[in-house]
């Protein structure tokens, strides 16, 4: 008996640890891209020429708050990410605002978040602030 409440506290301090463990690499990771521009390259085979494939921009405290996509002919599409006001670095985003090749808006999204900080749903707006559809989370234990 002492020896299964010796592993169920193992196992228990072990969780707990592995959940914290997760937080903070999620703040290092963050910590890391401070006011950070990531550009990726592409060179097609047989070529030698790089071509701009993408660029990731990061606020000054590491959260992603831009993404572009580039083509042959230019951006393909830009998405511009939205978190809440006076929030810290484990925020999550609440808005995503999608832009076409135009550099138009094409689709708006917002995130509600469940208490524990999983996605509750998805929103999904048309350019002009009028509702396209709900996108509902639900998570299932084993």
């Amino acid at each position: 008996m002492k020896k299964l409440l010796v592993i169920m506290a193992f196992v228990a301090i072990s969780v707990g640890c592995f959940a914290q463990s997760v937080s903070e690499s999620t703040i290092v990771k963050r910590e890391n891209r401070k006011g950070m521009v990531l550009k990726e390259w592409n060179t097609a085979a047989g070529d030698k020429r790089a071509f701009l494939d993408r660029v990731t921009t990061y606020d000054e405290m590491g959260r992603k708050i831009e993404e572009i996509e580039y083509a042959s002919y230019g951006q393909k599409w830009r998405i511009v990410f939205e978190y809440p006001a006076n929030s810290d670095i484990t925020a999550k985003v609440v808005r995503e605002i999608e832009y076409n090749d135009r550099d138009k808006v094409s689709r708006i999204k917002k995130y509600e978040y469940n208490e524990d900080g999983t996605k509750k749903c998805q929103k999904n707006y048309y350019p002009n602030g009028k509702l396209e559809s709900v996108k509902t989370y639900e998570y299932v234990p084993k």
